[in-house]
């Protein structure tokens, strides 16, 4: 660590410390020709330390690596209290969602689990394997109802956060074998690579893996570092991380770093490379089933020319037995997934250098991001904002139409918006969430929009599932086939953290 620099007991409102850097300068300060000396001597200080603590790395080949091994922190999983899912069932359970607190996030269990079904139906279609993405709803319900639908079941995820990995384990998700393959979404940091090795010795306990992501060559060479501080050694699944032309995360099947990386890769002692890992991220700007079909193609294509030029450089490799074979080929997003059909899978396969997965996170939720695609119905998004009108203001709007004021904000909504330019749209009403405050929203009128009731409320399907479940710390939970979704059912708690 580096020192503090010293406090410095000054008093400022001395006449003898000018209140203007000019005056020292000048000479204004008399008797004191030393003042800057003094006044930089902390940054001086800092400086010289910081270079004798540096200087041992210019003459180390692992660089700053081992000054991460040997100081990294885990999750702070136990350090984090949720709230009591049992505590608030028994507050919440049978009530009428008018009496709720708002704002509130309401989910229909019902239709989360269709959602999850119609994957899986989309997964058989492809022939593929499938790999469910926890990160919208974060929670042990939404996991299990993603991983076991009334089509098939897969033991695969996909997770954003550490936390989220953790909180699996800690679940019995995997003691009860629901969850056997996890994989952290982000290409690994070198900070979170003990945090993630110890998870593994968990999940292997209960006959399951952990899986990374690498885009860089530097990543293996900290995963080196790491294993050769263990007693016994052993090599991570990783899937090699694909950008598609997103600029996103991932390598370029183009860039001279990509072929360095898949050498490194395959010559290292403490990899075993499973598969091509891509991620449509653009795909959310598709209209159309044309244009997500457009989006997948490339999408596939990127990872199957990565997997062919990892075949290519395996060829060479001494130890080819320790690697996936065939490679598996990992490709999704919502839309792209849902546009997956048996004539594009044909196609498709007749090239591919690998087994197919998909993966996708938002679809059992949806939102307006996802409809705006042409991919799904208003009917399947799961999830909506429960809100209160807590003023009006007849006329203030644009060509004189009405503005409601509503108790949900940025935070309650997030601030992303889709092509329609709105933050959220009010269910079964002419009426838009077209301004946003961190607390507060502004409902904006279409013409011939009925008058809101002071005290009301209303439903609102915002753009971005993900990032408002965030903000939320449990969700109620209805089913569209008991009391037509009037009555809470159930109550779901997510991990929160990193």
């Amino acid at each position: 660590m580096l020192p503090f620099a010293p406090k410095l007991d000054i008093d400022y409102s001395s006449s003898k410390i000018p209140l203007d850097i000019t005056d020292l300068l000048h000479g204004g300060m008399t008797g004191c020709p030393c003042f800057l000396l003094f006044l930089l001597a902390p940054a001086l200080m800092i400086t010289v330390v910081t270079i004798k603590m540096l200087l041992p790395l210019l003459h180390d080949p692992d660089g700053p690596y081992h000054l991460y091994m040997d100081s990294q922190t885990t999750t702070p999983y136990l350090l984090l209290e949720r709230p009591n899912k049992a505590a608030l069932v028994d507050e919440f359970l049978h009530r009428s969602l008018n009496t709720l607190r708002t704002p509130a996030m309401i989910i229909d269990r019902n239709i989360f689990a269709e959602n999850c079904a119609r994957m899986h139906q989309r997964a058989e279609a492809w022939g593929a394997r499938f790999r469910a993405h926890l990160k919208t709803h974060k929670t042990v319900e939404g996991t299990r109802l993603q991983l076991r639908s009334s089509v098939s079941q897969t033991d695969a995820v996909v997770v954003s956060t550490v936390m989220e990995a953790w909180e699996v384990v800690r679940a019995g998700l995997a003691s009860d074998s629901t969850v056997k393959d996890i994989l952290y979404g982000l290409p690994i940091a070198i900070n979170k690579v003990a945090d993630l090795s110890a998870l593994w010795d968990e999940i292997s306990k209960h006959s399951g893996t952990v899986r990374l992501l690498v885009d860089h060559p530097d990543q293996v060479r900290f995963l080196e570092k790491f294993e050769s501080t263990r007693e016994r050694p052993r090599r991570w699944s990783v899937f090699v991380k694909i950008d598609g032309g997103q600029r996103r995360a991932g390598v370029s099947t183009a860039a001279p770093l990509f072929k360095e990386l898949l050498r490194s890769l395959f010559a290292s002692p403490a990899i075993s490379v499973y598969g091509f890992y891509g991620h449509a991220g653009n795909s959310y700007v598709s209209k159309s089933l044309s244009e997500a079909s457009s989006f997948l193609s490339s999408e596939v294509n990127a990872v199957n020319l990565a997997a062919k030029e990892g075949l290519a450089v395996l060829a060479t490799s001494p130890n080819k037995e320790v690697h996936q074979q065939p490679f598996v080929l990992s490709i999704g997003s919502t839309p792209t997934a849902h546009a997956a059909s048996a004539e594009t899978r044909a196609l498709l396969s007749k090239t591919l250098h690998g087994e197919l997965e998909l993966h996708a996170g938002n679809y059992p939720m949806l939102d307006l991001q996802q409809q705006s695609t042409g991919m799904i119905e208003g009917g399947q998004i799961a999830q909506r904002i429960l809100a209160t009108v807590v003023s009006y203001y007849p006329g203030r709007g644009t060509q004189g139409r009405d503005e409601a004021l509503i108790d949900a904000g940025a935070i309650a909504f997030s601030k992303d918006t889709g092509p329609s330019g709105v933050y959220g749209e009010v269910i079964g009403k002419n009426w838009q969430l077209g301004r946003i405050s961190q607390e507060h929203g502004i409902l904006t009128s279409s013409t011939g929009a009925e008058k809101l009731e002071i005290g009301s409320l209303v439903e609102i399907v915002g753009q971005h599932a993900c990032l408002i479940a965030a903000a939320y710390p449990w969700y109620y939970i209805v089913d569209k086939d008991i009391d037509g979704g009037g009555s809470v059912v159930d109550v779901w708690v997510p991990w929160k953290g990193w």
